[in-house]
């Protein structure tokens, strides 16, 4: 589908998708996967098992938050250390564990900074975010997050580990729309964002291609495409 074809909710749901999987697929060494469906939900919220959330405002505004069953967030810090080198002894074994929760604290913080570094890169729109936050959530609650946007247009997505495991992205933003001003830049970008998407979905429905081994080798890739 061509991105004018999508609404701006749409475009930047399928940017911090994308960011997602690059960022734990890099720091992991594994595969993870994202259903071919974007959601359109009415509201979103921190759930079951470890829920984080980090709020954007400047240019454009809104909330976007990571969901992870405990068998999710367990595997990927797991995979992550040994990914790293520690040893099985340093690797901590239970979910709610502060090593976990701050992990995963930590990979929302990168996903935000890589997807406001795309947004930027295409559009030319900057936004801040706050400090990124983690906690365990018991399963007999669900969690809102307040925010000072009016309707905001919210999205889900929903992501597998490499062992299966489900965990969950959603996201709010203000009701706005990206119109760009310089048409044949918007067309030159949008074929640099097409391409991007057909090689990270190429390496994800490839079980046989590695996953990125550095960061430097995907700036490399980026920048070899004009990103």
């Amino acid at each position: 589908m061509q991105e004018s074809s999508l609404s701006t909710i749409d475009r930047v749901a399928k940017i911090f998708c994308h960011a997602v999987k690059e960022v734990i697929d890099i720091s992991t060494g594994m595969d993870v996967s994202y259903a071919p469906t974007l959601q359109d939900v009415p509201s979103i919220s921190l759930k079951p098992d470890i829920g984080c959330f980090v709020q954007f405002s400047g240019d454009y505004s809104g909330l976007f938050i990571m969901n992870f069953s405990k068998e999710a967030a367990l595997e990927i810090y797991q995979k992550a250390m040994s990914f790293m080198g520690l040893q099985d002894e340093e690797i901590a074994k239970e979910f709610d564990s502060d090593e976990v929760v701050n992990y995963v604290g930590e990979i929302i913080n990168q996903v935000i900074g890589k997807a406001r570094q795309k947004i930027e890169a295409i559009y030319g729109l900057s936004a801040n975010n706050n400090q990124p936050k983690a906690i365990t959530i018991s399963t007999a609650i669900t969690l809102s997050v307040a925010t000072m946007l009016e309707k905001p247009v919210c999205r889900k997505i929903s992501f597998r580990t490499g062992d299966r495991n489900p965990f969950y992205v959603e996201m709010n933003l203000e009701k706005t729309e990206f119109i760009s001003l310089e048409p044949e830049k918007d067309k030159y970008l949008e074929d640099i964002q097409e391409h991007v998407d057909k090689v990270i979905e190429e390496n994800g429905s490839n079980k046989d291609k590695k996953a990125p081994k550095s960061q430097e080798e995907l700036d490399q890739m980026m920048a070899e495409l004009g990103l």
